[in-house]
């Protein structure tokens, strides 16, 4: 039996403490070395009360324990304050956080310092309450602790993740000393929001970078789109000597698949491999989206294999990568075996399972699991769900079914579920729904050219010479503009993005004479 013995007289109490609290693995454990410090009269020192709420908290994961010793204590200093706030935050338990946050002010003694106002600020953004932060921020500036950096710079965190940019950039400004997490939040921000370029231009001023600023610039590229960028700052990032992490490898494997950049993914692959990155469920699904959307469906299938402990995302994972690659057949076994052994389904889920019966023309099927996604697994249908659905019956010809569903849509249809009707219209020769389906996306998006080309190309083959008159021009006074046809290949581990009449290519030049000189041959 584990028993706290009476200490060694070479030993002192709280070395011995320490020591117990190394053999500690559960409550009963914590609980017997507390009632030895209450025997030898310790059950209101602060220090030793400090260790078991640190250790219930974070060691053991309870929270409530760890609170019934804080409780406990006639008048906790601000130290033990401090212990619960950051257990209280890295739950994330914002309520709890705020309400003992509440108790401290109410208490007076000890007041809040430069340690306690991270933790609230924390709180108050998982609360997604910005006049909590700003509340917090005007007792900040009361209490004289706006000069210290942790607090400034949590705080200019806090306005970023509600997209304040402009009091976040006001804090960022007016600090004396910016340090390089002061950056990063700054920089993090501005990929938040998505406003890419001036996170990048940031990127570029900072005197010093650290892993954190790399992946918050490298994640925000690939958050924001912009792809090939993303896989530039992973090569800058390795060549000067920054080490990759968990983090910063899923990031640029989701970049890889994105691009279709299979020879970069399979090296970032061996990179995680040579360098002994913790194979963590965030690499095995980032590995098994990329391979799958890069077409590696069989070294897809082997890492989901090989997981030992197998997620809910590594689940969705592997059913989207079948799906995508139109293994529709392999994504419902898939999915049917995570029915059975795997864990709880998501709305997740359900986009690749729908998706794999639209990629198959499997109408009936997608039909049944659209229904059993609200009716047995109590999960309401979400934009993308319906945009796979109305595809699915739109492809196969049964609009009847598909205006049904949309006229029974909970939320607004987007450009996707239109989309999906205009082109099951166009495909087999359904002009009015058709366009109804272009008006919709028009009223959507006015000022794209796209929909409006399509609008006045359906009146032309319906004889509405009139309507196409007024919809070209109502092209003409809006200024739209077709978006250009887009496509990408990767050379040297380098991607080349084209665009349909593209001049500010670095080699246009050389690439229009090449395809004069093709077209000269073609013609002799």
């Amino acid at each position: 039996m584990w028993c706290a013995s009476t200490p060694q007289p070479t030993v002192t109490l709280n070395e011995r403490v320490v020591s117990l609290l190394g053999k500690c693995t559960t409550l009963s454990h914590l609980k017997q070395l507390q009632a030895f410090l209450l025997a030898l009269g310790h059950g209101q020192t602060q220090l030793y009360a400090f260790k078991l709420v640190r250790f219930s908290a974070l060691a053991l994961a309870d929270l409530t324990y760890a609170r019934l010793i804080f409780d406990s204590l006639a008048s906790p200093n601000v130290f033990l304050y401090t212990a619960m706030l950051t257990a209280y935050a890295s739950r994330p338990d914002s309520h709890a956080a705020l309400r003992l946050f509440a108790l401290m002010l109410r208490r007076a003694r000890p007041g809040p310092n430069e340690f306690i106002y991270p933790c609230v600020l924390k709180a108050c953004s998982d609360r997604a309450d910005l006049r909590l932060v700003e509340s917090v921020h005007s007792r900040v500036a009361k209490t004289g602790f706006d000069g210290y950096g942790v607090v400034q710079t949590s705080l200019l965190d806090a306005y970023s993740r509600f997209s304040d940019m402009a009091a976040a950039r006001a804090l960022f400004d007016g600090m004396p000393q910016r340090n390089v997490v002061s950056w990063t939040a700054l920089l993090s921000g501005y990929t938040r929001v998505g406003q890419i370029g001036k996170a990048i231009a940031l990127f570029g001023e900072m005197p010093e970078r650290d892993v954190p600023s790399w992946n918050a610039v490298i994640s925000g590229c690939t958050q924001n789109g912009l792809f090939s960028e993303a896989v530039s700052f992973f090569c800058r990032m390795v060549l000067e000597g920054a080490r990759p992490n968990q983090t910063t490898v899923s990031c640029v494997l989701s970049a890889c698949g994105h691009l279709g950049m299979l020879r970069l993914g399979r090296s970032v692959h061996g990179y995680v491999y040579k360098n002994h990155i913790e194979h963590s469920p965030f690499v095995a699904n980032g590995l098994i989206d990329m391979y799958g959307k890069c077409g590696g469906v069989k070294k897809a299938s082997w890492i989901f294999s090989a997981l030992t402990d197998k997620n809910l995302m590594s689940w969705n994972s592997m059913i989207n990568c079948l799906a995508l690659q139109g293994h529709s057949g392999l994504a419902i076994t898939t999915f049917k075996k995570m029915e059975l052994t795997g864990p709880e389904l998501d709305e997740v889920t359900f986009v690749g399972l729908l998706n794999a019966c639209a990629h198959g023309g499997l109408v009936d099927e997608g039909l049944s699991y659209f229904r059993s996604m609200f009716q047995d697994y109590k999960i309401d249908p979400k934009i993308e769900h319906y945009g796979c659905i109305i595809d699915l019956l739109s492809r196969a010809g049964r609009f009847d079914e598909a205006m049904d569903i949309v006229r029974d849509m909970r939320i607004e249809p987007d450009e996707v579920v239109w989309g999906s009707l205009l082109n099951g219209c166009r495909i087999h020769g359904i002009r009015d729904l058709a366009e109804l389906s272009a008006k919709k996306l028009l009223e959507i998006e006015p000022n794209s050219a796209d929909y409006g080309v399509m609008l006045a190309n359906l009146y032309s083959e319906c004889g509405k010479w009139e309507d196409v008159g007024k919809v070209r021009k109502m092209l003409k006074e809006l200024g739209g503009k077709k978006l250009p046809g887009c496509s990408w290949i990767e050379v040297e581990k380098k991607v080349h993005q084209f665009y349909s009449g593209d001049t500010v290519h670095p080699e246009a030049e050389q690439i229009y004479e090449l395809l004069d000189e093709l077209a000269g041959l073609m013609e002799a």
